[in-house]
């Protein structure tokens, strides 16, 4: 797969993912409808790497980074499917667009980075208000709305955490590699979650549409996607991966409201376009400088 056409998959999958989850547990049990999508991606990734002759090493060093991006996938896939009973597919699109952020501080915490900068800070402030408004204007607390957001903060918290921890592994290995073995890790979890959590199988009241949802999630959603990050991830910049967060609200929020019947309101547009501006600041801040004074000492004009 070629970087160019690697970028635009993870860039449409990244923006139709969030819709497709709220089909697929329309009538699915949320802990059913992810196992079943790790399981389709699972095999179909396993017969690929078979077939393709691909190198899939099982050592200590790779163990640790499929576990690690396992975290990611088993964490933020569980608490999306249950945010996605309580929350629009934009509103979800919208709050993993600060999965960058989150990551930074996490980075700083656990990687020992360098201190953020007082622009960031001040990005970060930005999309926790717009957030902020999104959530007070177009969810329902007295019901269970909470519980969306609180599912969904769990998401981005796990899979910003685990971007963060496959950081601190020096592994070179082939991306669909990489992706197979971390379904590997992550699809017992999910098996083991599904047996707790409802361990049904209530063939009779699943809907194509869920049906198809769950089908394109395994297939493109799991399997093409995770492939295309990595390749993505290890041929590009960290600057222009990360584009992909500030373009996939709008087109997940307009999807939503085309295809689902989402209302987008206005706080929903004001709060939608500062935690994007937010993550602009964050990504690009040398083309800001807010708060940067310093001089070039070398040239006075």
């Amino acid at each position: 797969m070629s970087v160019s056409i690697a970028y635009l998959a993870v860039l449409l999958i990244w923006s139709t993912t969030p819709l497709t989850i709220v089909w697929s547990s329309e009538s699915i049990n949320p802990s059913l409808a992810v196992l079943l999508r790790m399981v389709i991606a699972l095999i179909l990734g396993a017969i690929v790497i078979k077939l393709r002759n691909i190198d899939l090493p099982w050592h200590k060093h790779a163990l640790k980074l499929y576990s690690f991006s396992a975290l990611g996938i088993f964490g933020g896939m569980l608490f999306s499917y249950l945010a996605a009973q309580y929350l629009s597919s934009g509103i979800i699109s919208l709050v993993f667009g600060l999965s960058p952020v989150i990551s930074a501080v996490l980075a700083k915490k656990i990687l020992s980075e360098p201190d953020i900068s007082a622009n960031k800070k001040l990005s970060m402030l930005i999309s926790l208000i717009g957030l902020a408004i999104v959530c007070s204007n177009n969810l329902n607390f007295t019901e269970d709305g909470i519980y969306g957001v609180i599912f969904i903060l769990l998401a981005v918290f796990f899979f910003s955490l685990s971007g963060v921890l496959v950081k601190s592994i020096s592994l070179a290995i082939h991306p669909l590699a990489t992706t197979v073995g971390s379904l590997s890790v992550a699809t017992p979890m999910f098996l083991l979650n599904w047996l707790l959590l409802d361990g049904s199988l209530s063939f009779e009241l699943w809907h194509a549409k869920s049906i198809w949802a769950t089908l394109y999630l395994g297939i493109f959603g799991s399997l093409i996607g995770f492939y295309a990050y990595f390749t993505v991830l290890q041929k590009m910049s960290a600057s222009t991966v990360t584009l992909i967060t500030l373009i996939t609200p709008v087109i997940a929020l307009s999807l939503g409201a085309a295809f689902n019947g989402e209302l987008i309101t206005n706080s929903l547009i004001v709060g939608a376009f500062m935690v994007i501006f937010a993550l602009a600041l964050y990504h690009f801040e040398d083309s800001f400088k807010i708060f940067n004074k310093t001089k070039n000492v070398d040239n006075p004009h």
